[in-house]
């Protein structure tokens, strides 16, 4: 059932059951963040490994700081910053969060979401939400109401419908792991703002054992095979192919014979392409095509962002 009763999906919630829910990045699927059976509800409908953390939303700071151990200084800086909104902190966790939510680590990822529907339910519930994105595990993000209810059906009792999701890609991931800031996962924050709000350069990011939402190497892909590809890869490669759909950014592939091809902003904006990035590629995967190729975006800013999705996303990169 599809609906915009917050009341409706507050009443689900409390009776231990999963609903989807609308957030300025991707619709998400929530339960009750202290509540076991309906986490793993969440893991179940998604076909979820119970390795891949989850993502805490809450109501405000305070209630932040109470699912925490610690709040450093500089969480609260980009707190008062960048809340409510795309920004996910990885900090200790408390003991009223249940292991399953983070996968058995003593972190929590925690955010404060924008979306006014999704606050108005928190204010109404005694819970955070544990609320990864409202799809099947490595497919794409659904951005649409519409599209959780195509994804998931009848595995969901409730979509709470908020419209189009704003921004169109995940939250950024910050971690302080060792009292050292670095971003874990780019998204709709860019790494360029962080540095700007916290005055100082991000510590360069390894890859390290600590797990986070959207950690494994296949991830956000359609069924069908997404090559990702620049002005200066091998189309030759292409010869043999012959339905294709593109996604272009600023190169729209003159070369290549395509079917459909969809630029993702005509005026080269990567804030209205990141909003369209998902919904192109769930509409492209349902039209029957053999092959998408996706142009790989500028490396900076959202750019980062979303390269970081199409590599995830594709079958083959071409440099």
């Amino acid at each position: 059932m599809k609906g915009s009763s917050v009341q409706l999906a507050a009443e689900w919630l409390r009776k231990g059951e999963v609903v989807a829910i609308p957030t300025e990045t991707v619709y998400g699927l929530a339960g009750n963040a202290y509540n076991v059976d309906a986490i793993q509800k969440i893991y179940d409908v998604k076909n979820r490994p119970l390795s891949n953390p989850l993502i805490v939303h809450a109501l405000n700071i305070q209630q932040v700081k109470s699912l925490v151990k610690e709040f450093y200084a500089e969480a609260e800086i980009l707190a008062k910053s960048f809340w409510p909104g795309p920004l996910t902190m990885i900090l200790p966790k408390a003991a009223i969060i249940p292991d399953i939510v983070t996968a058995g680590q003593q972190t929590v990822a925690v955010r404060v979401p924008s979306h006014p529907l999704t606050l108005e339910l928190l204010s109404l519930l005694e819970f955070p939400l544990a609320a990864p994105s409202a799809n099947k595990f490595n497919y794409i993000s659904p951005v649409t109401a519409e599209a959780v209810s195509e994804m998931l059906g009848n595995e969901v009792p409730y979509i709470l419908d908020g419209g189009r999701c704003q921004k169109g890609i995940e939250s950024t991931i910050v971690s302080f792991v060792e009292k050292q800031i670095k971003i874990l996962r780019h998204g709709a924050i860019t790494e360029e703002q962080i540095e700007s709000v916290l005055q100082k350069p991000m510590s360069e990011q390894k890859s390290s054992g600590h797990l986070h939402p959207g950690m494994f190497k296949k991830h956000y892909s359609p069924k069908t095979p997404l090559w990702l590809m620049n002005r200066n890869s091998d189309f030759t490669r292409l010869r043999f192919q012959k339905n294709i759909a593109a996604i272009c950014f600023t190169e729209n592939f003159p070369s290549v014979p395509v079917k459909e091809k969809i630029m993702l902003s005509n005026s080269g904006d990567l804030e209205e392409a990141a909003q369209h990035l998902y919904s192109v590629l769930y509409e492209l995967d349902k039209g029957n095509f053999d092959l998408i190729i996706a142009e790989k975006m500028p490396d900076a800013g959202l750019g980062k962002a979303m390269n970081e999705r199409l590599i995830k996303a594709a079958h083959k990169h071409y440099n």
